[in-house]
């Protein structure tokens, strides 16, 4: 029997701490969280009598990895697929559907912009395959490289709203490589955007082999009831306030110093795995794997903020939602009408609604205090919804300070760095959102990866 101590009891974590307990049933598994809950991002209240996500509210379904640790942990038949996914942009000249088959912004062809664009927007995307072949010496950012193909239209009005949406980053700075990974390596072949991205949806579909099922699913009574399954399954001992603050080798393993920094008691492990955020991981790490601290302290992270609203019942007009680019010069940049979005959701007495704020180098939004920063949500959603009854129900703010790390130019080097640094130090690893994906999905197969790794 050994020990394996997690650092942090966020989705990565606990889904590290369940794959072991497969894998090693009577090995012990200690996780550490310095906060006063599991779950990290993942979250969720009671709203107008639903349980309701205030993190991440849905998962890719077409990429295996969230979907097999629901059903592993017995809770298949809570998936939910949307009842709808056609979301509308708010341009200034008013909201337009969001075109079909682009890859993440970036479209394939011309077809279906207009409208969207305006005609010289639509002629200079038209126009991109006549260009000299583009080809990127290493990693650029995705808004340089889309400016000069495509032009700033296509930036402002499809890539910042879905890149916003996901990174709460900027398409100037955010990384082509890995923002948009399968676009990145098919540009060498295809020579131009538009090859690129076709080549790059056309993969994905081929991959994915079931393209009529739904792209995204939920859990009926919310994802964030996944940390405490994973938890129960894990049969964890989860140290809630206590924060790691030192780590070094030990002739057996490890040592850990958690607890008060002041009169610190200290913890013996075989393995050890951090999934602490990226700056918290290059401190705890400066002693056993030097090589990673500058690499993990060069990615930044933007806070944001999501509130949570229930308005009466009313018919609104938005789909699944809408996505608000920083064009508009409006202080929400998503509105997701969940009522009309997920079947276990609709049909009740409350109109059920999210929207989130933040974007990097743009927290001063979020410095409101609570009831400012609620009260001009409610009126920015009210206003964009057209609601006849805006006076909300109940509402709540759930703010995530430091939540998204950002994946500028150089992202993919910075991890290798770190991968290579850690991978020197056995029983040694490290996972979680600054590396490798954001996305629920990405991170439960970091954890295994991870894990798969220390026991390898």
């Amino acid at each position: 029997m050994s020990r394996f101590v997690v650092v942090g009891a966020g989705i990565t974590g606990l889904t590290a701490a369940f794959e072991w307990r497969r894998r090693r049933p009577d090995d012990e598994i200690v996780v550490l969280e310095a906060g006063d809950r599991i779950g990290g991002k993942l979250h969720r209240i009671e709203l107008a009598g639903h349980w309701y996500d205030t993190g991440p509210e849905a998962m890719l379904a077409r990429v295996p990895d969230a979907v097999a640790l629901v059903e592993a942990l017995g809770l298949g038949d809570r998936l939910v697929a949307p009842a709808t996914t056609q979301a509308s942009v708010v341009l200034p000249d008013g909201r337009h559907p969001l075109p079909a088959g682009t890859v993440l912004g970036v479209p394939a062809s011309a077809e279906g912009l207009e409208g969207f664009l305006s005609p010289d927007g639509v002629a200079r995307v038209r126009a991109e395959a006549d260009l000299p072949p583009v080809r990127p010496d290493g990693d650029v950012a995705v808004g340089a490289l889309l400016r000069e193909r495509l032009g700033d239209e296509v930036v402002d009005r499809l890539v910042e709203p879905l890149l916003g949406g996901v990174y709460a980053g900027r398409a100037d700075e955010l990384s082509l490589q890995a923002t948009m990974p399968a676009l990145a390596a098919s540009l060498p072949a295809a020579g131009s955007v538009l090859g690129a991205a076709a080549a790059a949806r056309d993969a994905g579909i081929r991959s994915r082999g079931d393209a009529d099922g739904p792209v995204f699913v939920t859990v009926s009574d919310g994802i964030g009831s996944l940390p405490a399954a994973l938890v129960e399954a894990a049969r964890a001992d989860v140290r809630l306030r206590t924060p790691a603050h030192g780590l070094r080798r030990t002739p057996g393993g490890f040592q850990l110093s958690i607890g008060s920094a002041a009169e610190p008691e200290l913890l013996d492990a075989d393995h050890v795995l951090v999934t602490a955020p990226a700056l918290k991981a290059a401190r705890l790490l400066r002693e056993v794997a030097p090589g990673a601290v500058e690499p993990l302290a060069g990615i930044p992270y933007a806070s944001m903020a999501v509130v949570a609203m229930a308005f009466p019942a009313q018919d609104v007009p938005a789909g699944s939602g809408l996505l608000v680019p920083p064009v508009t010069g409006r202080l929400v940049k998503g509105v997701t009408v969940s009522s009309a979005k997920w079947p276990h959701l609709g049909g009740g007495e409350a109109l059920l609604v999210r929207s989130s704020v933040g974007r990097f180098r743009a927290e001063e939004d979020l410095q409101r205090d609570d009831d400012e920063l609620i009260a001009a949500v409610v009126a920015d959603v009210a206003d964009l919804l057209g609601l006849d009854r805006p006076e909300p129900l109940q509402t709540a703010l759930i703010r995530w300070g430091g939540g998204l790390p950002q994946y500028l130019v150089g992202h993919r080097e910075r991890v290798a760095a770190v991968r290579a640094a850690v991978a020197e130090v056995p029983g040694l690893e490290v996972a979680g959102a600054a590396f490798d994906g954001l996305g629920v999905p990405a991170c439960i197969r970091d954890a295994t990866r991870a894990v798969t790794a220390l026991l390898g």
